[in-house]
């Protein structure tokens, strides 16, 4: 884990006051913080599952995989570095 976390209740009393604090409205606990932190902070920017899983504490891979959401534009730019990597390896008939 990257963060000593003390407990968990503790850890959702300061996230509600940080969300007040900046004007945030959506309720953040720390469920909502590893879900945001491994979808959109992690695999949206390359960063391997096995990696998250790791910096989340998982011992099972499954577990990170309930919360790391793979979105659109991870799919979308997956697909254009795969584009580029096999581009000079495959002839495709006309």
């Amino acid at each position: 884990m990257v963060f000593n976390v003390c407990c968990q209740v503790k850890t959702n009393k300061l996230l509600k006051e940080i969300a007040k604090l900046c004007g945030i409205a959506k309720a953040l606990s720390f469920h909502v913080i590893c879900h945001t932190f491994a979808s959109q902070v992690c695999l949206s920017q390359g960063v391997p599952i096995e990696s998250v899983s790791k910096m989340l504490g998982h011992t099972d891979i499954a577990t990170t995989q309930r919360y790391a959401h793979v979105n659109r534009d991870k799919i979308s730019n997956d697909m254009k570095v795969l584009s580029v990597r096999i581009s000079d390896k495959y002839v495709f008939a006309n």
